[in-house]
C-alpha cells in the first residue's frame, strides 16, 4: 500500500471537528499539515455564527462524560474544561413533573451504578410499573452486554423489553431524538445501546455526566486546534475549496481555488456528498463513492429567544414534551445565560429530527416554541421575546437507521483518508465521533512507515496530472 513517509506533506480538507482533529493527531505526529476549509470559519455544523451583533452557536449541543477523545483533545489544544464545560449529573428533568405529565429523574453525585439506582428511586413523576420497566431494561441490556447482533429499531427493542408508553414517552424518546437524531421508529436499536452503554452503563460516574458548553462551539475546539496547528508548524487555510483529487507522480494533487498543490496523503474531512465528488473520478472508488452517496440526512433547528436580561429559569436547561400535531415542536430548552454571562435571558430551545418543523416559516416556528415555554414554564412573558431567531442545519447528522454501512477511514485510493462522523463507528453523527474519526484517519497516515513510490501506477506515461490507477 502506498503511504507517506514521516514528517510528510499532508492535507487536511475539511475544518470540522473531524478535520481538526485529525490536523492536531498528524501534527503531533510529525507531520506538515495543511488544513484548509471552504468556508472563512472553523467547525462545520459545530461552529459560532453571528446573530444580532453576537456570537451564537449554529446549534445547541450537549457533549457527555464518555466523550473521552474529544475531552482529551480539547485538554491538548489548550482548552480548560472546567471553564469551558458546565457538568451536571445525568437528569431527565420536566417543568412542574407531577402537574404536567412530565418527571424529574437526576441522579446524585455517587459512584455507579449507585447513582442511577438513587435517581430511579427518587425519581418524581413515573408510577412503580415505570420504574420497574427501566430497571428490567438496564439488567437486561447489561446482560446483553449492550449489544445487538441482529440491529433493529429503537422502537422495536422498547417493545421487546416491554417498556411502558410513559416510560417511551418521557425517557427513551427524547433520549433517541437527543442521541440518533433519528425517530425511534427508524432508528438503529445497536447504535442506541453503544451510546447508552458508555454512559448510563458505564462503570464511571463521571461518564454519564452532561456536559453544556459555556463556549461557542467554534471556540470550544476548533480554533483552539488552528492555533495549535499554526504554533507547531503547519498551516491553516480559509476560503479555500478542494476542487479536485488526482494522482501526479508520485503525489497527490489537489486543486485549491484553481491551483494544483502537491501531498503526500490527504484527508478528506468534507460532508459525505463532497467527498464523493472529489473520489468519483477515480474508478477503484465507485464502492466508497456508492456508500458515501447514499446517506439519507435528518435536520435540527435551534430557536434563539431573547427576552429581558433579568430573566433566569431555575435549572440551566429543561426536557419539554414534544407533540408536533399540537404545535409543541421543543424538546429541549437552555438558559444561555446561566452558560455565558454575556447572555443573559438568551433561551435556545431544540427540534431535533426535525424534518416538519423545518416546514414551518421562521417566526411561525419561535412563535410556536415561545407559547410552548410559557405554557410549561408557567411565565407568560416567555411568548414574547424581544428576538428571535430559528438556526437550522438541514443536514445536521445522516439517518441512523438499522444495519446502515459506513465507510471506513482508508479508501482504495493509498494515502487518501475520510474522516467525518458518518464513518464507520458504533457510535452515531456525534462530536465525539468526528474526533475519533479524525483521529483514526491520522493515526493510519502516521503508522506508515515508508512511502513506495513505485506502487503508484500513473494512468499517464507521462506523469501528466490527471485521474490515477492506484493499486
Amino acid at each position: 500500500m502506498s503511504a507517506p513517509e514521516a514528517g510528510a506533506r499532508v492535507a487536511v480538507v475539511g475544518g470540522g471537528w473531524a478535520g481538526c482533529a485529525a490536523a492536531v493527531a498528524l501534527t503531533r505526529g510529525g507531520s506538515r499539515v495543511t488544513l484548509v476549509e471552504s468556508s472563512r470559519a472553523l467547525g462545520g455544523r459545530a461552529r459560532g455564527v453571528e446573530v444580532q451583533g453576537r456570537i451564537l452557536d449554529n446549534g445547541q449541543h450537549i457533549l457527555l462524560g464518555a466523550y473521552d477523545a474529544s475531552l482529551r483533545l480539547m485538554q491538548e489544544v489548550g482548552i480548560d474544561l472546567e471553564a469551558a464545560l458546565l457538568r451536571l449529573p445525568v437528569q431527565m428533568r420536566y417543568p412542574f413533573p407531577e402537574q404536567s405529565g412530565g418527571m424529574d429523574f437526576v441522579a446524585p453525585p455517587w459512584p455507579a451504578p449507585f447513582h442511577l439506582v438513587a435517581a430511579l428511586l427518587r425519581a418524581k413523576g413515573l408510577a412503580r410499573a415505570d420504574k420497574m420497566a427501566l430497571a428490567r431494561f438496564n439488567s437486561a441490556a447489561k446482560w446483553m452486554g449492550w449489544e445487538l447482533y441482529t440491529d433493529c429499531s429503537v422502537a422495536e427493542l422498547l417493545e421487546r423489553f416491554d417498556q411502558t408508553p410513559r416510560l417511551k414517552r418521557l425517557l427513551w424518546h427524547p433520549l433517541c431524538i437527543a442521541a440518533l437524531n433519528t425517530p425511534p421508529e427508524r432508528a438503529s436499536a445497536k447504535v442506541f445501546l453503544a451510546v447508552l452503554r458508555d454512559s448510563l452503563g458505564a462503570r464511571r460516574r463521571a461518564a454519564s455526566d452532561m456536559l453544556l458548553p459555556r463556549l461557542d462551539m467554534g471556540a470550544l475546539f476548533p480554533q483552539a486546534a488552528a492555533r495549535y496547528l499554526e504554533s507547531h508548524g503547519g498551516s491553516v487555510r480559509l476560503g479555500v475549496k478542494a476542487e479536485a483529487l488526482s494522482a501526479h507522480r508520485a503525489d497527490w494533487q489537489l486543486t485549491l481555488n484553481g491551483q494544483a498543490e502537491a501531498f503526500d496523503a490527504v484527508v478528506l474531512a468534507t460532508p459525505a456528498t463532497v467527498s464523493a465528488a472529489l473520489l468519483d473520478p477515480h474508478p477503484e472508488a465507485a464502492g466508497v463513492c456508492a456508500q458515501l452517496a447514499g446517506f439519507a440526512y435528518e435536520p435540527i433547528a435551534t430557536c434563539y429567544l431573547q427576552y429581558d436580561p433579568s430573566l433566569r429559569l431555575e435549572l440551566p436547561f429543561y426536557a419539554l414534551l414534544d407533540d408536533p400535531a399540537q404545535g409543541r415542536w421543543g424538546q429541549f430548552a437552555f438558559d444561555r445565560g446561566q452558560l455565558d454571562p454575556t447572555q443573559p435571558g438568551l433561551l435556545a430551545v431544540v427540534v431535533s429530527a426535525a424534518g416538519d418543523a423545518a416546514g414551518l416559516g421562521q417566526d411561525a416556528l419561535a412563535a410556536a416554541i415561545g407559547a410552548q415555554l410559557a405554557q410549561d414554564l408557567r411565565r407568560p412573558e416567555l411568548a414574547a421575546p424581544q428576538w428571535s431567531r430559528v438556526i437550522t442545519e438541514k443536514r445536521a447528522t445522516f439517518s441512523c437507521t438499522p444495519g446502515l454501512a459506513r465507510p471506513g477511514n482508508e479508501t482504495p485510493l493509498p494515502g487518501v483518508l475520510l474522516a467525518g462522523d458518518y464513518t464507520a463507528s458504533d457510535y452515531p453523527a456525534t462530536l465525539e465521533t468526528a474526533v475519533r474519526s479524525g483521529i483514526g484517519a491520522a493515526a493510519v497516515i502516521l503508522s506508515y512507515d515508508t512511502l513506495p513510490r513505485e506502487k503508484r501506477n500513473l494512468s499517464h506515461a507521462d506523469g501528466a496530472s490527471g485521474a490515477a490507477s492506484v493499486q
